[in-house]
């Protein structure tokens, strides 16, 4: 029998999700996420083992219990996503509710570039779909995807609000490439509660140590931009709200303060060794405030793959540090 091809289920969700009633669509995402959990898949035994690790506290019932709302909260994600080239900005609006925003565009209004450190949390597109109408420009990074078709339909809809979109390949000057967009005034979110390549940080949540991305902080301190980390959940939704936004849910875009990235002069001769321990230390701290709020709504953490050091393979880690620095 002929395995299902992951693009082209994507691709026709593009298209056909946008166009079914809002309340239908929400309905089948759903079921997909209650299957899923029921029949107890890989995925759903891994995101147990890592809110086991943000809810120390929690008993096996508990666990169950966040984990089915996580597999809810992250088709309903996936649903959001597929609809919202068809979503009106009026619709788009009543989703969002944003907090610490005005921060964020009075320093852009100033001639300033605010790095965002962000997670697989909520829903990051429809905050950037936001973020572009109300915040500022944002400048982003998308891993290239196949087929070529999918990948070109993903970029078309995100400039069409006015993104930037930076399309990611190995060696391809991605991060010179962002410091440059930086000088002008912009917003830079990027997901980066997960690397497990050469260049992965180590950091701690509690006492346990986690791989995160190290290019939040090293394009901050390149770019002399500022830092903050934003954490986004879901909220349930009423009234005239609920009404606008075709939604029973909405999102929660916290644009939290600004993480101090100055350590002072490196020391002379130090090189690209104090460079390193300067982005540990940045990444240590906006990690911090951004894995507080994981705690507080670890339901919307949708993840689903191994991240923690305990969980994954010395080998590979072994041979990703044998890599050449990318």
């Amino acid at each position: 029998m002929r395995r299902p091809d992951p693009a082209k289920a994507f691709q026709l969700a593009w298209r056909v999700v946008g166009r079914m009633p809002r309340s239908l669509a929400r309905g089948i995402f759903d079921v997909i996420a209650l299957v899923a959990h029921t029949a107890r898949i890989g995925g759903v035994r891994q995101l147990e083992s890592n809110l086991a690790r943000v809810r120390p506290e929690a008993d096996a019932r508990e666990l169950r219990r966040l984990s089915r709302a996580g597999m809810r909260s992250y088709m309903r994600y996936y649903c959001e996503s597929f609809q919202l080239p068809s979503m009106s900005e009026t619709e788009r609006d009543a989703r969002v509710r944003a907090i610490g925003a005005e921060r964020v565009r009075d320093h852009v209004l100033a001639g300033g570039s605010v790095v965002m450190a962000l997670g697989h949390a909520g829903n990051w597109d429809l905050a950037g779909a936001w973020a572009q109408q109300h915040v500022g420009r944002v400048v982003t990074v998308a891993e290239k995807l196949e087929p070529e078709e999918l990948f070109r339909e993903f970029l078309a809809f995100r400039e069409g609000l006015g993104m930037v979109i930076v399309p990611y390949e190995r060696g391809s000057g991605v991060f010179r490439r962002l410091i440059s967009e930086a000088r002008d005034p912009a917003i830079i979110p990027l997901l980066a509660d997960r690397d497990l390549s050469r260049s992965g940080v180590e950091v701690l949540l509690g006492d346990v140590p986690i791989r995160v991305a190290p290019g939040p902080a090293a394009l901050a301190i390149a770019s002399r931009s500022a830092l903050s980390p934003v954490f986004i959940h879901y909220e349930r939704l009423r009234g005239e709200r609920r009404r606008k936004a075709r939604s029973p849910w909405g999102i929660v875009i916290e644009f939290c303060e600004f993480v101090e990235t100055s350590d002072g002069p490196a020391p002379v001769g130090s090189g690209g060794a104090a460079r390193e321990q300067r982005t540990q230390a940045l990444t240590q701290r906006w990690f911090d405030v951004w894995a507080a709020r994981v705690r507080e709504h670890p339901e919307d953490w949708h993840m689903l793959q191994k991240v923690f050091t305990a969980d994954l393979d010395p080998e590979r880690l072994a041979r990703a540090a044998a890599e050449p620095a990318s």
